[in-house]
């Protein structure tokens, strides 16, 4: 009777009336009604097995934030307890004025707008900003003449197409009209084209409606703390690493050089993607919105890199876009197969990685040559034996172990070569 009433209960009164027929059926029907009723078990994987289909991990990755946090908090409170604060926005202003061979380098730069300049001695800090803006120059300028060059082809061969919308008005609504070659060679082009983000020209430049000022103050006040911040974090975290590991590699001692190694590579890799921020969002940003230019895409999603020639096609665009246009498809054209081709635009990355190292130290190692070269044969591993998610953690593996053995190693070197002798007088 029990059973009875409970089942009644359960079911309802009115479809229990509509089921009973004797009394034995009713508690048949109630006991299987408990049993479905109390089953607990169904046919299912682990939420962390890979048949799952489980892919919310949303709270781990937040965790994996907090313990990134927590981590590094530790290493910036030992940093202060054993250095105290070493931040000094002075000292980089003072590298320029205490010394008067960096201002050649200043006189590089501004003697470049209007086409002159002369080349002298240059302190490390002026040169990389001289030679790194006359590269870029260079790299603009060659764009220039391969494009002029096609256009002349193009008229001798009567087919004009190229043409370029010229604006009048630099904000508000733009007025366009179309310029064909030889309309296009005059100064105006010219300085617009050097000023502008982009290391390929055209004679078709996408150009904005208006300057947003809002967006325009956002970026900037973005450089302008990013810049402090990088600064902070190389005169505070990385400077004094760098020096004390200097007394590891004159012992030889491997396992504490690879713990230096180690220890210098999380504060450079941070700068490394503030500086990545810096350059190609912020600056970048900031002058196509005052130029009005168009094209805004200077990077593409690096950080999914699977294979490393994903990563170097896509983290920096423009340069990406010019050896496209101006040294691989030229090359392909003259009957060079693809490989030589690409072997061949490495072997120009590290020539200027070099260049842009080497020749404002004053100093020729090829560190940085040997580890654009180095790409190549890790390219072919990555791409040969590790997929997906294991071919992205290399990418960042490599990127985040191999700057700083070059930084270590430029470093010893340049000790060595300018402090080497003080220092064996001193342990003498």
């Amino acid at each position: 009777v029990t059973d009875f009433n409970i089942c009644l209960s359960s079911i309802g009164t009115k479809n229990a009336y509509a089921v009973v027929i004797g009394r034995k059926h009713v508690i048949n029907y109630c006991v299987t009604h408990f049993v479905c009723l109390f089953s607990c078990h169904k046919l299912q994987e682990s939420l962390l097995s890979s048949n799952s289909g489980y892919s919310n991990y949303r709270g781990i990755l937040n965790w994996c934030v907090v313990m990134l946090v927590l981590s590094n908090a530790r290493l910036v409170l030992e940093n202060l307890i054993k250095y105290g604060i070493l931040v000094d926005p002075i000292q980089i202003i003072s590298l320029f004025l205490k010394d008067p061979y960096s201002w050649p380098a200043l006189c590089l730069i501004i003697g470049m707008i209007s086409f002159w300049g002369v080349f002298s001695g240059c302190v490390s800090v002026g040169g990389v900003m001289a030679l790194g803006v006359f590269t870029v120059l260079f790299l603009k300028l060659y764009s220039y003449r391969d494009v002029n060059k096609w256009c002349r082809e193009s008229r001798r061969a009567k087919a004009r197409t190229l043409s370029r919308p010229s604006v009048h008005k630099a904000n508000g609504t733009a007025g366009y009209t179309h310029v064909n070659y030889p309309g296009n060679l005059t100064h105006r082009d010219i300085y617009y084209f050097i000023f502008v983000p982009t290391l390929c020209y055209e004679l078709n430049f996408p150009r904005s409606p208006r300057i947003r000022k809002r967006f325009l103050l956002r970026r900037l006040l973005e450089m302008l703390f990013l810049m402090q911040l990088m600064i902070g974090l190389i005169q505070q975290w990385m400077v004094p690493t760098i020096q004390n590991s200097m007394k590891p590699f004159q012992d030889m001692d491997l396992s504490r050089i690879v713990e230096r190694l180690l220890k210098l590579a999380v504060p450079n890799h941070f700068i490394w993607l503030i500086f990545f921020y810096w350059y190609f969002h912020s600056s970048m940003n900031f002058v196509a919105e005052l130029m009005q230019f168009g094209d805004r895409e200077f990077y593409r999603d690096w950080w999914n890199s699977e294979t490393i020639p994903y990563f170097w096609s896509n983290w920096n665009i423009p340069v990406h876009k010019w050896c496209l246009r101006h040294f691989y498809k030229p090359m392909l054209v003259k009957g060079v197969n693809k490989f030589t081709a690409q072997l061949a635009v490495f072997f120009m990355s590290a020539f200027f990685h070099e260049y842009l190292v080497s020749v404002p130290l004053k100093m020729f190692r090829l560190w940085a040559f040997l580890g654009m070269m180095a790409q190549i044969p890790l390219a072919y591993f990555v791409g040969r034996f590790l997929r997906g998610n294991y071919g992205n953690a290399a990418v960042w593996m490599s990127l985040i172990i191999g700057q700083p053995i070059a930084v270590l190693m430029y470093f010893h070197d340049y000790y060595v070569l300018h402090y080497g002798n003080a220092a064996e007088g001193v342990a003498a």
